[in-house]
């Protein structure tokens, strides 16, 4: 169905670039804040691509004969997103960005790394034990390429286009949100602000910085969830339009009623890829036109997955010691706690299971080895 999906994109796009070469588009395509029937386009625009990979992330930016790739996807979307770029006509990458550790955005990195030709590999100053974040490690190795950590306030060129690194501005230890390497990215007179997943703590520290963060296309941090897109940061970025990436019924519940009530309020356009499909914008320097109409449902996401045996499940671990349950002291029940956005599981008095965001711990009662087997990974601090 994926394959499907991105071959119907590439000629749904073929069809819109060919039209615009000829001086027209179809009439739910934007350009600017008004609906257009004609839009024109040069060779040398700029195209952001937000790729549909389900619960991730996954950008294109095409600028003239360059290229770049923000983040590829979970595990399981690494040749999904190869097909979508080899259906765009690419063979080499000029930078390569995976935003944080996190499975659902450097997950696919590894294929990416394998099968194209990758200029400069960003990625921030925080590494993982997990086994997604080592695959991209022994891709790279087998590449003979070293990620590097870009600073705030480093500018480096895609084509006529240009990107500034803006964060992270410091470091956060084990909040992996937060380390996400966010960007500006500028064409002629319209610009896109990437932040990854970044969280409030993370927006407080680049307002705090004083940089200059507005932009007419904002894609929304972390999925859109409550956690990112503060009211302040949302004031200085003050966007036109945002694009929220997240898979259809994910179980976090992306995106927030929150946050798109707060897009909402401000008179934001939004697009998303759980009802969409792929985004694609066009950006002449001056305007922005689009491959669909902003989405009008307005409706939040529904979480599929839920913590709220959390309690519950806790007060089990202590079956068996005593009391009434004395039929099962030869084995003690054990719960574990599952860091969704890690992949991780954890003993329940694991100092990291303190740190979790709501949305992402689960409570499971499944053996480790059942665990292990559905991809999930023992936190090495706790030893679960």
């Amino acid at each position: 169905m994926r394959k499907i999906k991105v071959i119907l994109m590439s000629v749904f796009l073929a069809l819109f670039i060919a039209g615009c070469s000829s001086g027209t588009s179809a009439e739910f395509f934007e350009s600017g804040s008004q609906i257009s029937g004609k839009t024109e386009q040069s060779d040398s625009g700029m195209e952001v691509h937000f790729i549909d990979v389900g619960q991730g992330d996954a950008t294109l930016i095409k600028a003239g004969d360059h290229a770049m790739l923000i983040d590829a996807g979970d595990n399981s979307e690494g040749t999904a997103v190869q097909s979508y770029l080899n259906s765009q006509g690419i063979e080499k990458l000029d930078y390569v960005i995976g935003t944080h550790p996190d499975a659902d955005h450097i997950g696919g990195l590894d294929v990416v790394v394998y099968k194209f030709d990758c200029k400069k590999i960003f990625m921030p100053g925080v590494t993982s034990d997990t086994k997604t974040y080592d695959d991209v490690m022994q891709a790279l190795k087998s590449k003979n390429q070293k990620a590097q950590a870009p600073k705030p306030g480093e500018t480096y060129t895609l084509g006529d286009a240009s990107f500034t690194v803006i964060a992270p501005v410091k470091g956060y230890g084990d909040e992996t949100n937060n380390w996400s390497i966010g960007m500006v990215l500028q064409y002629g007179e319209n610009r896109f602000l990437f932040t990854g997943d970044a969280e409030k703590e993370a927006e407080e520290d680049i307002l705090a910085k004083g940089e200059d963060i507005s932009a007419d296309v904002y894609k929304a941090s972390h999925h859109g969830s409550k956690t990112g897109s503060c009211d302040d940061f949302l004031d200085k970025v003050h966007p036109s339009y945002a694009v929220i990436s997240c898979g259809e019924g994910n179980k976090y519940g992306h995106p927030s009623a929150q946050t798109l009530t707060n897009f909402r309020s401000r008179g934001i356009k939004t697009f998303r890829t759980d009802n969409q499909g792929t985004i694609v914008a066009y950006s002449d320097g001056k305007n922005i036109t689009w491959n669909a109409s902003p989405d009008t449902t307005w409706t939040p996401g529904e979480p599929k997955g839920s913590s709220s045996n959390w309690n519950s499940s806790s007060k089990n671990i202590s079956k068996g010691k005593s009391g009434d349950s004395s039929k099962n002291t030869s084995k003690t029940q054990v719960s574990y706690v599952i860091n969704e956005d890690t992949g991780k599981f954890h003993l329940p008095s694991c100092r990291f299971v303190k740190q979790m965001n709501e949305e992402n711990r689960i409570t499971s009662s499944k053996s480790r080895n059942t665990l292990i087997k559905e991809g999930y990974e023992a936190c090495k601090v706790c030893e679960p």
